[in-house]
């Protein structure tokens, strides 16, 4: 599990780092950025994975939400993943489209031709990179939480709601909420998974919610701006909350007026969803 140092620097006490790495699950080189506190000095901290959004990559989060302050405040080790494999020999949308292919790996297992080969961004975020990470880095697997933006907040919910006992908390920024119902989730998922919808439920949040055996032990909280461009057709909050209504999870949905989809959105209300991972993970 080694990994390859592409650049490393100081940032509010600890440090910001970008690196890569083979991954197996990926069949490709993958990349990941890492924020270490202070506090890792003294021994292994908590750590948080973010998941970004479509056409993002993995110095998206760290460049832009602004989050690494409160992080060195709280002692919590950021992680954020590449959105999708890239190479020369991964496949990309014939059309070249920025909502499926590089940079939009929906964080599923694909088992479609071609995709099946390197499109595993389900597996990769939920085993090897934890893997890779406390291999590299002062993390405690046993305090981990998961969050992400749109895509990535789909991704962070359904890699959080079907791995409890990894994930103890779970949070998203305008998450596609029921990837079933809506024309990006729809692309996507025929593509990597087939046309039988059925196979695609356990990638719609709303849909694990519906088959969850356990709820999760501490709330799930999710922002959700109300000038958001993609709010009335593609992100559905409202399916969330009915799924969450119905089954009695503790579902925590603030609603923003005057904010849109963006990083602007995010940056406002990041120190929030930080310290709602903090009090639970150092609980």
């Amino acid at each position: 599990m080694s990994i390859t140092t592409l650049s490393e620097h100081g940032c509010f006490g600890g440090g910001m780092g970008f690196y890569r790495h083979w991954s197996n699950v990926n069949n490709c080189d993958m990349q990941f950025a890492v924020f270490v506190p202070s506090q890792a000095v003294a021994g292994p901290v908590p750590v948080v994975t973010w998941l970004a959004g479509l056409t993002c990559s993995e110095e998206t989060f760290m460049i832009k939400a602004g989050g690494q302050r409160i992080a060195s405040e709280l002692g919590i080790m950021l992680i954020a993943p590449d959105t999708s494999p890239r190479g020369e020999n991964v496949p990309d949308d014939p059309e070249g489209s920025w909502d499926f292919g590089l940079g939009a790996g929906f964080y599923v297992n694909a088992t479609e031709t071609p995709w099946h080969q390197n499109y595993n961004m389900f597996d990769y975020v939920s085993k090897e990179l934890p893997e890779v990470v406390a291999n590299n880095f002062p993390a405690d697997l046993d305090r981990q939480g998961i969050f992400g933006h749109s895509m990535g907040g789909h991704g962070a919910l359904t890699i959080g709601l079907r791995n409890l006992d990894a994930y103890q908390s779970i949070s998203a920024f305008s998450p596609i909420c029921s990837p079933i119902n809506c024309p990006w989730g729809q692309k996507a998922l025929g593509n990597y998974l087939g046309g039988n919808q059925d196979d695609w439920a356990e990638y719609d949040s709303c849909e694990v919610i519906k088959s969850l055996q356990a709820m999760p032990s501490s709330p799930v909280l999710v922002d959700q701006g109300l000038d958001d461009q993609f709010l009335k057709d593609e992100l559905h909050p409202h399916l969330l909350e009915e799924a969450c209504k119905e089954r009695g999870l503790d579902l925590k949905l603030r609603r923003h007026k005057g904010y849109d989809h963006g990083y602007y959105f995010i940056s406002s209300f990041i120190e929030d969803h930080i310290r709602h991972h903090a009090d639970i993970l150092r609980a």
